[in-house]
């Protein structure tokens, strides 16, 4: 059980953290971070929660994640589904939290919630053949990192780091396009609470991730298998 409450805490800190930096910080007049600083706040979540909860449950924080261990012959397929619940409700808890902030807010208006989206719904306008090959060629980088750093044959202690700065580069790169998932636990959540065309485009942000999380572990597989 204890691998579970982990997960749930990890990806409740990489919602309030991640999405909590764009909702509250990226266009705060005059101090606001901006999409810099929301890639490098999502990058941080997972590396301060890696080095915590890493030993205990993996800190997968992520069903793609989880799903590309499982294809890469790292995890087994019976902690799936209490996995994704796991990481989907930690998710929901923080855009809760998060959306009793922000509301507490005079003149408040929830706008996107830090959704993630395509066409009109994507931050620079761009389409869902955009958003799709996005999200998966992203992910599927992502699980190539996460899958090749914590190798055995990898040096030792520095795959938070890895995984963290992967992630920070993922977001400098596609926030524009579809602000970012590569985790379909954190676009559920704020979705949720956006709800409208966050909720109606949520299926992309479900299918491109595990598409490319199981790509990406693949291709790590087959080289770590060539190599020996």
């Amino acid at each position: 059980m204890n691998k579970y409450v982990a997960e749930f805490i990890g990806t409740f800190w990489l919602v309030l953290g991640g999405c909590g930096s764009a909702v509250l910080a990226a266009t705060f007049p005059q101090l606001g971070i901006g999409f810099v600083g929301v890639s490098l706040a999502f990058g941080l979540t997972v590396l301060t929660m890696a080095f915590a909860i890493g030993h205990i449950s993996g800190c997968h924080l992520n069903p793609a994640v989880s799903i590309g261990l499982f294809v890469a012959g790292r995890f087994e397929s019976k902690e799936l589904l209490p996995y994704i619940v796991a990481q989907v409700l930690g998710g929901i808890a923080a855009a809760g939290v998060l959306y009793l902030i922000v509301s507490g807010k005079p003149g408040f208006v929830l706008g996107g919630f830090a959704s993630n989206g395509y066409g009109e719904h994507s931050p620079d306008g761009y389409s869902l053949l955009s958003a799709l090959v996005c999200e998966i060629a992203m992910t599927a980088i992502f699980l190539f990192v996460i899958v090749g750093s914590t190798s055995r044959k990898a040096p030792p202690g520095f795959a938070p780091i890895a995984i963290g700065l992967c992630l920070t580069l993922i977001h400098l790169v596609s926030i524009p396009v579809t602000n970012t998932s590569v985790n379909p636990a954190r676009s559920t959540a704020v979705a949720v609470f956006a709800r409208g065309e966050a909720l109606s485009q949520l299926w992309l942000f479900w299918v491109a991730p595990i598409i490319g999380g199981v790509l990406g572990a693949l291709a790590y597989k087959a080289i770590e298998k060539e190599q020996g």
